[in-house]
């Protein structure tokens, strides 16, 4: 309600000027109950970009929105004798007009009205996904690098991927942690990008990620249905019974990918065997392959990744070698990290693999 222009307080109220900011990943529309109220409630509504995705939905509630772009000063002088004004804001968030308004809070000379910022919208965890998924869009479609990639061209940056986020967890580097996930999760994008485009079979990222849901709901019935555990070994018979349930599998080497490393290998088929009760001895040979595969099966039962404790004793004779030749710790960090960028910015050479 505005106040009357009889009252000397209401010529001297600054009023209020609400900023009103949504989220471009919420669809339209969906504005807080907060929100609602302050619209609702407002002596004038405004908005810069007559574009913008949440008009025509405002204006179907009956909220009376002006196309405008005041100035700071007009801001002000709008909101004199009490009045609140609600700006929604555009994409950017209205820098030039919340600069404005700080110099003339700034000045001393002007009695500013109330500022409140009130988000409309939110976005939900993984909402930048979202945009995650446009970006590739437009990637395919406009560079000429990535419209020409194939499922099989990028086989070899999932395994390398994969290999640098393992290096960055054994590290403990959380950045590099933080970057090597995104890298994964770009082949994800990508390889789900493409098969999008598959004459006989397409499918898409939705597809991707509404299979794996279903499989890990399937798969912990303790947690979303009445199944009970009480411990990691009562999940463990819940996800392998499921999954024997899903796959009807006739051996237990079925699905163990044989292009993996020799001692993940071992490990994994020592595991299924175990797993499944099975007394198999190790095969006997001479040479030094069944003496890995006798060193992975101890390690396995003792609960160590051979693959890991390779690595680990490896980086060791790698940093002894380095010291050996001079090379510092902050030297080798470099070394690596140019390593990484060479890799993360193909070649001109390797358009088209």
């Amino acid at each position: 309600m505005n106040a009357s222009s009889s009252d000397p307080a209401a010529t001297t109220d600054p009023g209020r000027i609400v900023l009103l900011t949504t989220s471009h990943r919420v669809a339209p529309g969906l504005l807080s109950w907060p929100a609602w109220q302050a619209l609702r409630s407002a002596d004038a509504v405004l908005c810069a970009d007559g574009a913008h995705p949440q008009l025509p939905y405002l204006r179907e509630a009956g909220t009376v929105v002006e196309e405008t772009s005041p100035t700071a000063q007009e801001l002000v002088d709008a909101c004199a004798g009490g009045r609140t004004v609600v700006v929604v804001a555009t994409g950017e968030g209205e820098p030039a007009l919340t600069d404005g308004l700080a110099r003339l809070a700034g000045s001393g000379r002007v009695s500013m009205p109330d500022l409140e910022l009130l988000p409309a919208s939110y976005d939900l965890p993984g909402a930048r996904l979202l945009d995650l998924v446009q970006v590739m869009d437009r990637i395919r479609a406009e560079c000429p690098w990535s419209s020409r990639q194939t499922h099989q061209g990028l086989a070899k940056y999932g395994i390398e991927e994969a290999y640098e986020l393992v290096e960055a967890i054994e590290a403990g580097d959380r950045e590099e942690l933080r970057e090597e996930l995104g890298d994964v999760l770009l082949q994800v994008v990508f390889h789900s990008r493409i098969a999008e485009e598959h004459p006989d079979a397409p499918f898409s990222v939705d597809d991707v990620a509404g299979g794996i849901v279903a499989k890990l709901v399937h798969r912990h019935p303790h947690v979303f249905g009445d199944e009970k555990a009480e411990t990691p070994e009562d999940v463990k018979q819940h996800w392998l019974r499921t999954k024997a349930e899903e796959k009807r599998r006739t051996s237990v080497t079925e699905g163990v990918p044989l292009g993996q490393p020799g001692l993940a290998l071992a490990a994994k088929l020592v595991s299924r065997a175990r797993t499944a009760d099975l007394d198999v001895p190790l095969p006997q040979g001479e040479g030094v392959g069944y003496e890995l595969l006798a060193m992975a099966a101890r390690a396995e039962a003792d609960g160590v990744d051979p693959e890991a404790a390779l690595r680990a004793a490896a980086r060791a004779y790698r940093d002894a070698i380095r010291a050996a030749e001079g090379v510092g710790p902050e030297e080798i960090r470099a070394g690596r990290g140019d390593h990484r960028d060479a890799e993360a910015h193909p070649r001109p050479d390797t358009v088209g693999e």
